[in-house]
């Protein structure tokens, strides 16, 4: 919604549950929360988003959430274990295999902690760059993992290895503490520059008129 607002006005946004370039008003909490859909131009289904659209290659950008994502940007939302092994299931994929798979660019967003950030995810439910190999030698056409943006750091990932790299350091955040709460070595480059501030003007859409009840900001 930022971005339709200031740099990519003409942005298509699709959601996996077949709502096309919707133009909400008010604060949604999740896919199916009907405020998300206001405006929106198509009305479709699961199939004609993930099919006719990921799956054709058409999809600029795909925004994943996770539990775990691994040193090469493999995304695990399907289970958890604890320390004595026992397995824990969740939510799974939906539709993040077919976006990780399919997408041009694929960003991801999470909170910056060890556990959540391992050497190997638990249990691949969308694929990265696997165990470091190029997406073309696997068979996914998509570009793969591009951002992974947590609460400490932006981090992408090193064209050759295909390993995460820190890309940026967000105000008030210790490199100290990045690397603590990572769970692989991070490639880190001599110097690493803050993370862009947001303009007053982006701040004010969002505070005022995007998540003006705070759901997400605060």
């Amino acid at each position: 919604m930022l971005a339709q607002r200031t740099h990519a006005p003409r942005l298509s946004a699709l959601l996996e549950i077949g709502v096309m370039n919707m133009s909400p008003i008010d604060t949604a909490v999740g896919l199916a929360d009907p405020r998300i859909w206001y405006r929106a131009t198509c009305w479709s289904g699961f199939l004609d988003v993930m099919g006719m659209n990921v799956h054709r290659g058409v999809v600029d950008v795909g925004f994943l959430g996770a539990l775990e994502i691994d040193r090469f940007g493999n995304i695990n939302t399907t289970l958890v274990k604890d320390d004595s092994g026992k397995v824990r299931y969740v939510n799974g994929s939906a539709g993040g295999n077919d976006i990780a798979s399919h997408a041009k660019r694929v960003i991801m967003i999470m909170r910056h902690e060890k556990r959540k950030l391992p050497e190997a995810v638990a249990h691949l439910t969308s694929p990265g760059f696997v165990g470091g190999r190029g997406r073309r030698e696997l068979g996914l056409r998509g570009g793969g993992p591009h951002r992974v943006i947590t609460d400490m750091a932006v981090m992408g990932f090193d064209t050759n290895t295909h390993s995460a790299t820190l890309v940026s350091l967000h105000p008030l955040a210790r490199l100290e503490d990045v690397v603590e709460n990572t769970g692989f070595p991070l490639k880190i480059p001599r110097e690493v520059p803050p993370t862009p501030l947001p303009s007053q003007e982006e701040l004010r859409l969002l505070r005022e008129e995007i998540d003006p009840t705070g759901v997400y900001l605060r």
